[in-house]
């Protein structure tokens, strides 16, 4: 795999939900580069979390192409894909998915737990999976004195930063956030983006950020409307 080849790329995607009548998505072309930051917009039903479930994997194309590090999903057995996407896939959800029972170092060091991968990255950056644990909730300014807590003591802003201490953890080339800043209120929402974005630059990820708060563009190097790049949609409009 050279250098240059991106981090995910989609090509002539469509995708049908089993037993419906029409395509939900149909994409021509859509890729991101290593280290780039990926704004997608739309409002509530526009596919954008169907669009995150394809780049990742968990869904397959109906037809088309969907490729993370050159390597298209529906060439790969289920189990394939379940290893691939934990050692290249950090996630951060729109409500978090932490263990609630789980302490935060426990629930940040998960994907080492599955991901040998990311395992070997965290003890070559930290010499533990602990310390890279701890470096990230350091760097995303949480206090130790929460590490040993349960997440589900924490605060919403607090469970937040542990969401993407998560994601980052044994630097994967990609990380998805599916509408992470929707319950934040301002002050919050801008901070975060700042860590976020720091995180993600400091790692060398690249970043496919989901929202429909226009408000968060000026956080990213591109940003698209993904009605207007979804040919179903428009031949909705158009029927």
């Amino acid at each position: 795999m050279s250098a240059d080849t991106p981090v995910f790329e989609l090509l002539d995607l469509r995708f049908r939900y089993p037993g419906a009548p029409s395509d939900v998505l149909d994409l021509p072309r859509l890729k991101l580069a290593r280290g780039q930051r990926l704004m997608l917009m739309g409002g509530s039903g526009c596919g954008k979390s169907t669009l995150l479930s394809l780049v990742a994997g968990v869904l397959l194309a109906s037809a088309g192409r969907v490729r993370l590090l050159g390597q298209d999903w529906q060439s790969m057995r289920a189990g394939v894909r379940d290893e691939r996407r934990v050692d290249h896939v950090g996630y951060v959800f729109q409500q978090f998915n932490l263990l609630p029972y789980l302490s935060v170092l426990d629930n940040v060091m998960l994907p080492c737990r599955f991901s040998a991968v990311r395992r070997q990255r965290a003890l070559a950056s930290h010499g533990e999976e602990l310390g890279a644990a701890q470096a990230l909730l350091q760097a995303l300014d949480l206090e130790s004195g929460l590490w040993r807590r349960d997440a589900a003591s924490l605060s919403v802003g607090q469970q937040q930063r542990v969401a993407v201490a998560r994601a980052l953890i044994g630097q994967p080339e990609l990380v998805i956030a599916d509408e992470p800043t929707s319950a934040l209120d301002e002050d919050r929402r801008d901070a975060f983006m700042q860590l976020l974005g720091g995180e993600c630059a400091r790692s060398g990820c690249a970043l496919l950020f989901v929202s429909h708060d226009r408000r968060l563009a000026g956080h990213f190097d591109q940003v698209l409307d993904l009605p207007a790049l979804n040919r179903a949609a428009r031949a909705g409009e158009a029927t």
